[in-house]
């Protein structure tokens, strides 16, 4: 991978058609309901997958078979009235779909809106690597991250529709664990999804220069340092240009979590700024992917050169 931007796709508008998929866990059918109507208020035609609502007859973490998730996740891309897909929830699965989906007749689709956070990360991998597509890390509609905040609701739909408006990415207390200065394509996601992605096949390697964003939830220190090691001797790092670090919660306390995060990222000789406020948080930040950024610790912020929609 060289040191450009994945290709943009159009930004959504008024009018336009989003299809909801569910490609890792089951939903709760409330937050879905809800979501689903608050896409709807933002005046665009919503259109559910056939198996969003369904649960795994026997694997009860995920939302229906992997053929079911791969067949509504497919046949929302390949719909030309469809300009964008939002997943309804993370969880565990999306990876379980990675050798289900006929890549190039996604290719042959064109380029669309493609959104979602935390296990989707399998996903914006492989969207980036297979159909050189830039695109959208951000809350999922049928969770309370998306429908109890506002503020993290209110970003992504800037994101969505004014990508213009929210080129600055910045948090109160976000500190520099490295101080610096780079620049860079976004790259990454999910901590735990960037480790288990190691070692297949069709997995690209990260950009020549790029600016990891990394996140997770629920890890103990000893976890996250497991996958950052695991990243470290994969040579995950060792074309980055800077670090973005989002929320750890759940994973202990946070002066420990600091800790890992200086121990092993601290001598990469790159800028690492932490508590950029993405991941699972509250206001959570909707971060581009696939696009060049500036990272800057000293003003605490991302700055996107390019935003993921045109």
């Amino acid at each position: 991978m060289s040191t450009r931007e994945r290709r943009r796709p159009p930004r959504l508008r008024a009018g336009d058609t989003v299809a909801v998929v569910a490609p890792a866990g089951p939903v709760p059918a409330d937050l879905l309901e809800a979501g689903i109507d608050l896409l709807r208020s933002w005046d665009l035609r919503v259109v559910p997958g056939k198996h969003v609502r369904e649960r795994h007859p026997r694997l009860g973490y995920l939302a229906g078979t992997d053929a079911d998730r791969a067949a509504d996740l497919q046949q929302a891309w390949c719909d030309p009235d469809v300009a964008g897909v939002v997943c309804a929830r993370g969880g565990y699965g999306s990876m379980r779909l990675l050798d289900h989906l006929d890549w190039t007749a996604m290719s042959n689709a064109g380029h669309k809106v493609f959104a979602g956070s935390s296990d989707v990360t399998a996903l914006h991998g492989a969207f980036g690597n297979k159909l050189d597509l830039a695109t959208v890390f951000g809350p999922m509609i049928g969770t309370a991250a998306f429908v109890e905040d506002g503020a993290a609701r209110e970003h992504f739909r800037r994101t969505l529709f004014a990508p213009e408006s929210v080129t600055i990415i910045t948090r109160r207390g976000a500190e520099a664990l490295v101080p610096g200065r780079a620049r860079g394509i976004t790259y990454g996601g999910n901590l735990a999804l960037a480790a288990a992605a190691l070692g297949a096949p069709d997995t690209a390697p990260p950009p020549e220069r790029g600016i990891a964003l990394l996140e997770d939830v629920g890890e103990d220190p000893y976890r996250l340092d497991r996958a950052l090691t695991q990243l470290l001797r994969a040579g995950w790092f060792d074309r980055a240009s800077g670090v973005a670090l989002g929320s750890w919660s759940g994973c202990g306390p946070q002066e420990d979590v600091r800790d890992v995060l200086r121990n092993l990222l601290g001598d990469l000789g790159i800028p690492v700024l932490g508590e950029l406020g993405f991941g699972h948080c509250a206001a959570q930040r909707t971060m581009p992917l696939g696009v060049a950024a500036e990272l800057d610790t000293s003003a605490q912020r991302l700055s996107v050169l390019q935003p993921a929609l045109r």
